[in-house]
C-alpha cells in the first residue's frame, strides 16, 4: 500500500449525499464525503482524433459535457490506464499537473515527463488511501484484460479497474466500483468475493474493435461483466464517443432488460449526473 495521501480540510463534508456527473467517454466527475475525483479525463471536441499507438487514430464523435476551466477545484484524479482517448492532449494542457493520479506503473511513468510528477501506482488488489479530517478514501485497483491477444497487448497497454470506499472515520458508506477497458475474464469473480456489497458499478462498454478484435467490452458483455460483480446499480459509459466503438447503449439495454440480476440499471448521456446516497 502506498502512503497514505492527506489533503487539507477546506469544509465540512457532505456524507449524505454524492453524485457522478457524465462528462463523456469514461471521464466522470465523482463528488462524496468531501471527495472530487475526476476519471479518465478526456476533453477533445467532437471531429478531434486522438492517436491509439501503431497509426491508429480515432476520432471523436460526441462532444464532452464540459472543458477542465468548467471543473471545480480536483483531489484525485483516477486513470484507468494511459491511452490517448482517456488522457488526451486537453487534459495533459490543461488540468492542474499538482493534482494526485492513481493509476497503473506504466501510466504513472507515461505522465510524469508532461509535468504530473504526483503519481501513486497500483498494482491489482494495492490500495491507495487519502484522508480529509474524518473522511478517507481507499482506492484499489481491481483486475482488468484490456485483451487477451497477445499481439496486441503490448499496444494497449496495462489497465486496472477501480473500487473507491468512502468512509466516515471507520464506517464504510459507499462502494463504488469502475470496470476500465476490460474485456471479460475470470478474475472479475475474485471482485464481489474480496469486496462484497457495491452500491454502484459503472462498466466500459463500446466494443472498441481495433484490428478486428474488440478490445473492450461490447453492451451485452459489459451487463454480463455487471451480472458478475453484482452492484446494487449498474450505468455504462464509454460507450458512443469514438470512431471505434461498434456496440452502442441500445445493445447494453436489450441485454440488461433480458437480465435477470437483482440490479438497478441507470443510463446517463452526456452532461447528466446521477446523485446517490449511502445506504448504511
Amino acid at each position: 500500500m502506498n502512503a497514505t495521501l492527506t489533503l487539507p480540510v477546506r469544509e465540512q463534508p457532505d456524507f449524505d449525499a454524492g453524485e457522478v456527473y457524465f462528462i463523456g467517454n469514461a471521464t466522470t466527475l465523482i463528488r462524496f464525503a468531501g471527495f472530487t475525483i475526476l476519471t479518465d479525463p478526456a476533453f477533445l471536441h467532437k471531429g478531434g482524433h486522438v492517436h491509439l499507438g501503431h497509426g491508429i487514430y480515432a476520432r471523436r464523435e460526441v462532444d464532452p459535457a464540459c472543458q477542465v476551466a468548467d471543473l471545480p477545484p480536483l483531489d484525485l484524479i483516477v486513470l484507468s490506464h494511459y491511452h490517448a482517448d482517456h488522457f488526451d492532449e486537453v487534459a495533459a494542457r490543461d488540468l492542474d499537473k499538482d493534482v494526485p493520479v492513481v493509476s497503473t506503473h506504466h501510466a504513472i511513468k507515461q505522465l510524469r515527463p508532461l509535468g504530473f510528477a504526483n503519481g501513486h501506482a497500483l498494482d491489482t488488489w494495492e490500495s491507495q488511501t487519502v484522508r480529509r479530517g474524518d473522511a478517507r478514501l481507499e482506492v484499489t485497483a481491481m483486475p482488468a484484460e484490456h485483451t487477451s491477444d497477445f499481439e496486441l497487448a503490448d499496444m494497449l497497454m496495462p489497465v486496472n479497474g477501480t473500487l473507491l470506499d468512502f468512509y466516515n472515520g471507520e464506517q464504510r458508506l459507499y462502494r463504488l466500483y469502475i470496470s476500465g477497458d476490460t474485456m471479460l475474464h475470470n478474475r472479475l469473480y475474485d471482485i464481489p468475493r474480496h469486496y462484497p456489497g457495491i452500491d454502484l458499478g459503472m462498466f466500459h462498454a463500446g466494443g472498441t474493435t481495433l484490428f478486428l478484435t474488440t478490445v473492450t467490452m461490447t453492451g451485452a458483455q459489459a451487463v454480463r461483466c455487471a451480472e458478475i460483480v453484482r452492484p446494487r446499480t449498474a450505468i455504462p459509459i464509454h460507450y458512443n464517443d469514438f470512431s471505434v466503438f461498434l456496440s452502442g447503449l441500445d445493445d447494453f439495454k436489450q441485454a440488461a432488460a433480458a437480465s435477470s440480476a437483482p440490479i438497478e440499471f441507470h443510463y446517463l448521456t452526456h452532461g447528466d449526473r446521477y446523485r446517490f446516497a449511502p445506504t448504511r
